[in-house]
């Protein structure tokens, strides 16, 4: 991406976790400020490629189960640059009519999200942050796609590690689980650093101080199972995203002592 394509308002110097994202993953959506930070933090997390694309495969199989089951409304929060396999996509496949609501705060992935889906009219791109989920949740763009009267998936795939005050990230998942009704069902997955040194976790922080989002911060299954309290935790529970319901080729070893992002499905009772 040429820096002088930046948006009005975007600084292509500040590293954005979105554009970071898109870098783990291969895309192209990025400046070098991006990729600088990147490659940083992969010397940190050599891993942190295929921990990226095994969450990209884990929303893929949720939506799948989901839309499987009837759900017809998905809220993304924090949904990234477009990329391959996305939510709309995935069930698109499944139920063509599906709402999909993608929400994002980040200008660029704004602009590209509307621009690809501008002649989709199952799929909506809205801006918002989850920081001010309240906010959010009663804007007139998500409450014009999605029917809180009925089943959704809201999906916060690793959004809520950007968060580091365990009291806000709280609120968070307490305000979304609010509105979801009966049959609804919450996907999250969060980065988990596992065993890791002291010191690889002081350099993390510091490659994300430098970042739009200012943070990272590693919780793990028990801080998962207290969001996911009451609910019907989908097998095979809390694990690491490449655990979540692999297929039978593949052969997937659980270690909680290892970085990884955790996954889970949940639903609402």
């Amino acid at each position: 991406m040429a820096e002088e394509q930046a948006p009005q308002g975007v600084d292509p110097t500040i590293p954005s976790v979105a554009r970071m994202y898109d870098y783990y993953l291969g895309g192209k959506d990025n400046f070098a400020s991006d990729r600088a930070a990147a490659e940083k933090f992969i010397e940190i997390v050599p891993g942190i490629r295929m921990m990226a694309q095994a969450n990209r495969v884990f929303l893929r199989r949720a939506v799948t189960e989901l839309a499987g089951q009837g759900i017809r409304q998905f809220l993304d929060i924090g949904s990234g640059l477009p990329t391959q396999e996305n939510v709309h996509q995935v069930a698109h496949r499944i139920i063509p009519d599906a709402r999909v609501t993608y929400v994002d705060n980040d200008p660029i992935v704004l602009a590209h999200g509307r621009a690809l889906l501008s002649d989709n009219p199952y799929t909506t791109v809205v801006p918002g942050d989850m920081r001010e989920p309240k906010a959010l949740l009663d804007s007139p763009e998500v409450r014009a796609s999605i029917d809180f009267d009925e089943p959704v998936a809201l999906i916060l795939l690793a959004m809520l590690h950007f968060v580091p005050d365990d009291a806000v990230a709280d609120q968070i998942v307490a305000s979304v689980r609010e509105v979801l009704p009966s049959g609804s069902h919450l996907v999250i997955s969060h980065a988990f650093a596992g065993q890791v040194s002291e010191e690889a976790h002081a350099r993390a922080d510091r490659v994300y101080r430098s970042t739009t989002a200012g943070s990272i911060t590693s919780r793990g299954p028990a801080e998962l199972a207290a969001y996911l309290e009451g609910l019907e935790v989908l097998t095979p529970g809390i694990v690491p995203v490449e655990a979540w319901r692999p297929e039978p080729e593949e052969d997937v070893t659980i270690d909680f002592t290892l970085p990884s992002i955790l996954g889970a499905v949940a639903r609402v009772p």
